[in-house]
């Protein structure tokens, strides 16, 4: 960072119902990228936030707002304030886990406020993709890659980068990809370079 510039805050977001596994491994090196970088990885592990599922009751597109009284609330602030993105997450049955899809679903009011109440969208910010699978699944990583996506969409995200890691299934397997890690890394570097050229 040169003098004075502002320090851009990257949300690490882990998404994964299981602590410290192959995802969150790679989140580990891509938040230790953002700092190298001189940026801020603000942590957010979505399963120790206990966030409840979306009720689909359209109150967002009145107010904006959801009204479902939970940890989300305090999740809210953290996405709006954050100036680019980065998602790890293993793939459950071509898709993310429920804990994440949580998350992404309590977006809904974003997507009222931009489509139903027709508020301006905020400037577009950077954000990438981190996932792993384990072997066996004919449908791979669309899936996931797709849900994704669609949540960056509506939160005025640009998706710059997707890292894909094929076969890691236990806890342990990652330390024995380092090529892996180090993509991980650089690609923290990455995004907080995209975000101090659009600050």
């Amino acid at each position: 960072m040169g003098a004075g510039q502002r320090v851009p805050t990257v949300l690490c977001i882990a998404g994964s119902p299981r602590r410290h596994g192959n995802s969150e491994q790679l989140l580990d090196a891509c938040a230790r990228g953002v700092e190298d970088a001189g940026g801020r990885a603000q942590r957010l592990v979505v399963v120790e936030r206990g966030i409840h599922p979306c009720r689909g009751c359209n109150a967002c597109s009145s107010t904006g707002e959801c009204v479902v009284v939970d940890p989300m609330r305090d999740v809210y602030p953290m996405i709006d304030a954050a100036d680019a993105f980065v998602v790890s997450s293993p793939v459950y049955f071509a898709t993310v886990p429920a804990v994440l899809k949580a998350l992404y679903d309590r977006c809904q009011p974003y997507w009222a406020r931009r489509y139903v109440l027709h508020e301006e969208p905020a400037a577009r910010r950077p954000g990438a993709l981190m996932l792993v699978r384990g072997g066996g699944d004919p449908y791979g990583f669309q899936c996931a890659v797709w849900t994704t996506k669609s949540v960056f969409a509506v939160l005025g995200v640009e998706c710059v980068e997707e890292l894909k890691v094929a076969g890691p299934d236990s806890p342990s397997d990652m330390g024995r990809r380092p090529e892996e890690l180090a993509r991980a890394r650089a690609l923290g570097a990455r995004i907080v370079a995209e975000a101090t050229t659009r600050d």
